[in-house]
């Protein structure tokens, strides 16, 4: 009883009862929080009971949830005209029971972004996300913005860009999403994409180089080098660069770099074992797409590898990561041949 005492957490009558200075809130998502404000700081488990809890149910009629300026849900009470921090469903809370893994694996090739994601709140963090029109980058935009993230969809395409936009406010409208031109088979478009950025005065805890072409034809950038080594990777190693001093700032952050499983099917050093130039950015008559796209996805890896050596001890992690076997996305367009295996492997492979 003593230790409970010097813990704050005095003997009351219920093990649901909240010790003095502690406080009940709720997420977006649904998910209850609590806040101790004494010591200033917040944990999902119940102070007493060590229970984890969501609300059940939708909001009561007339009732409206909301995000203030330091990104706090509030709940507004249209009806009798007030506003309060307090969640009206708190009184209908059903605890969770997280059934425990049986493997050693939290997470496997059936989990979604937004299983991955549950419970948790990104109020305040800030992403890019590279390709973020479609595909994987779509998804992960998505899922990022429906937990409180402020996302950029950096997209080649504004109308693509926008149109995607206008697709994950339609599902969230208080959605925290823009779209930026960002063109990663120019130099100048990558520099002025970062520029354009850092105008923002935003920090950037999340940027993620999903962005890629695969199976393209051989041709040549406005950079002079070979398309799919420059969208795929040095597109990205530049823009990284760029926003370095962004992410050292806003730290704890991460860079993300999807890259493929078929970086093992290649190779980028020359017969006496030193890097080859020449095989980053061939010419056409020494061009293979396939193994093109294994190359820059090995310089993924090696760059990220790199990376994280350098900035993790600056609280900046990076991570490459082989999203799953030939996903069925808009990846595979360069060639009717490759929409056909895809199309083929679909029912066997992770949707999106």
């Amino acid at each position: 009883m003593a230790a409970l005492k010097y813990a704050g957490l005095e003997d009351t009558d219920s093990e649901e009862e909240l010790p003095p200075g502690w406080e009940e809130r709720t997420t977006k998502d649904g998910w209850v929080y609590y806040a101790n404000h004494l010591e200033e700081k917040t944990q999902w488990e119940h102070p007493k009971s060590g229970k984890r809890k969501r609300v059940a149910g939708d909001l009561p009629y007339g009732w409206e949830q909301e995000t203030d300026e330091n990104g706090q849900v509030y709940f507004v009470d249209h009806i009798n005209k007030r506003t309060t921090y307090l969640d009206p469903r708190l009184a209908f809370t059903v605890e969770d029971n997280p059934v425990k893994p049986t493997t050693r694996q939290k997470y496997d090739g059936n989990s979604t972004a937004m299983e991955i994601l549950q419970g948790r709140d990104l109020s305040g963090k800030v992403a890019i996300i590279t390709g973020a029109n479609s595909g994987i980058g779509f998804e992960t935009a998505k899922s990022l913005a429906l937990h409180g993230a402020c996302v950029i969809l950096a997209c080649r395409s504004p109308a693509r860009g926008e149109a995607a936009v206008q697709r994950i406010l339609e599902e969230w409208h208080k959605a925290k999403v823009e779209a930026m031109t960002l063109d990663l088979a120019s130099l100048q478009s990558v520099q002025h994409f970062a520029e354009a950025f850092k105008s923002k005065n935003l920090p950037l805890h999340m940027l993620i180089c999903n962005a890629a072409v695969f199976g393209a034809p051989w041709s040549l950038t406005e950079d002079g080098l070979e398309s799919t080594f420059q969208v795929n990777h040095l597109g990205h190693f530049y823009l990284v660069q760029l926003l370095e001093d962004v992410l050292r700032q806003s730290s704890p952050a991460r860079v993300v770099v999807v890259s493929s499983e078929s970086h093992r099917f290649t190779e980028i050093k020359d017969s006496s074992g030193k890097l080859d130039f020449s095989l980053l950015s061939p010419s056409k008559k020494e061009y293979w797409a396939m193994l093109a796209y294994n190359r820059s996805k090995l310089c993924n890896i090696l760059f990220s590898n790199e990376l994280n050596r350098r900035l993790s001890p600056h609280g900046v992690t990076s991570n490459s990561v082989h999203p799953g076997n030939m996903m069925y996305s808009s990846i595979h367009r360069s060639w009717w041949l490759y929409t056909l295996l895809f199309t083929l492997a679909r029912p066997f492979t992770k949707s999106m």
